[in-house]
């Protein structure tokens, strides 16, 4: 049968959001639907000259369930799987196996819930080999920088009289970025130094704070647009610094909106609302705070995307790059996550934290 034809005679199979794949008795692909060749990255017309077993290097367990189902064991066999693949991400899909006659159905679904699990075990993994990597790297330049500012300023001392003016402006130079670089190590170590003061927090007073401060910063050009769920109770934090959080990525998406501010039309959206049983750091929560910071910017670059919490990683020219870094580990010494989607016209930054 012709791809064409194949289309033809299975096009109820194209309104499906799950991938279907149809394999003959032979083992052989014969007809794969339209979600079926996105989630496989590749064209029916490809697909359909492979063996099932071609697709995946661990395909030995799905040929096993279609071995099944040709036997006509059970209705249906339905299973999560990890399907590997060489040089692609592993799929993590729940899979349903039919047989109807000498033809095999295989129906996959992606496994959002064990995907969102490891994103966040990745996450959490990655800030723990960020503390590690700061408080390191701060102490070994903390000490050295000590010694460097010091020599500047008994050189500048020892300076000849007839030559101090003219270079003074060198030793000044040394002292200015030894200080700067002072600067830049104690943020990096600040979350680790400054001791989490607990109290009651309503998350709209963190969020009123942020957006006084912002429209200071950005009087003109930056709306700031609210859509509060005002049953959302409060809970036990550090009000200084989930504020701090919510400034740095309300920050970082003003100066990512600097064209639109110039246009006058840019956007901030502060989005509460209530999330119910969510699973944060594999631990499961009845109720959790769900806030979005939405912006109407250029979306972050697809380069950085996936370490856009890195230390030192800036999407613009003179960022510093710790800012996304300072309020995850804010985020998450209250036990919850930050997570961000981004595309052109919407870059939506989702904190969730737990609510008692």
């Amino acid at each position: 049968m012709t791809d064409l034809a194949s289309r033809s005679a299975f096009a109820g199979l194209d309104l499906l959001a799950s991938a279907v794949l149809l394999v003959g008795a032979d083992g052989r692909i014969t007809y794969a639907n339209t979600a079926a060749e996105h989630l496989l990255e590749s064209s029916l017309k490809a697909l359909s000259r492979l063996q099932l077993t071609a697709l995946f290097v661990n395909a030995d367990e799905l040929d096993g369930l279609c071995q099944q189902a040709l036997e006509h064991k059970y209705a249906d066999l339905r299973q999560d799987l990890t399907l590997e693949r060489i040089g692609r991400e592993p799929l993590q899909v729940h899979s349903i196996v039919s047989a109807t006659g000498n033809e095999i159905v295989i129906e996959l679904r992606e496994n959002v819930q064990q995907l969102k699990l490891d994103r966040e075990e990745r996450i959490l993994d990655q800030s723990q080999v960020n503390k590690e990597l700061i408080r390191n790297l701060a102490h070994e330049i903390k000490n050295p920088l000590g010694g460097i500012r010091g020599a500047a300023q008994l050189l500048e001392l020892e300076l000849p009289a007839v030559h101090l003016v003219a270079l003074r402006e060198y030793t000044q130079v040394i002292i200015k970025e030894a200080d700067r670089l002072q600067t830049l190590v104690d943020r990096l170590l600040a979350p680790h130094r400054r001791p989490h003061i607990v109290g009651d927090v309503n998350i709209h007073e963190v969020c009123e704070r942020v957006r006084s401060l912002m429209l200071a910063e950005f009087p003109s050009g930056l709306s700031i647009r609210r859509d509060y769920d005002a049953s959302i109770p409060e809970f036990r934090g550090d009000m200084e610094q989930l504020i701090q959080a919510v400034l740095n990525i309300a920050r970082n998406a003003a100066q990512a909106l600097h064209l639109r501010i110039e246009a006058g039309d840019a956007e901030l959206v502060f989005h509460t609302r209530v999330a119910r049983q969510v699973t944060l750091a594999k631990v499961r929560y009845g109720l959790a705070l769900d806030l979005h910071i939405i912006d109407n910017g250029p979306g972050i670059s697809p380069q950085i995307r996936d370490r856009i919490f890195y230390p030192l990683v800036s999407g613009r020219d003179g960022g510093s790059g710790l800012g996304l870094t300072l309020a995850q580990t804010f985020v998450q010494q209250h036990l919850g996550v930050i997570e961000c989607e981004s595309r052109p016209g919407l870059t939506d930054f989702r904190i969730l934290l737990p609510l008692p």
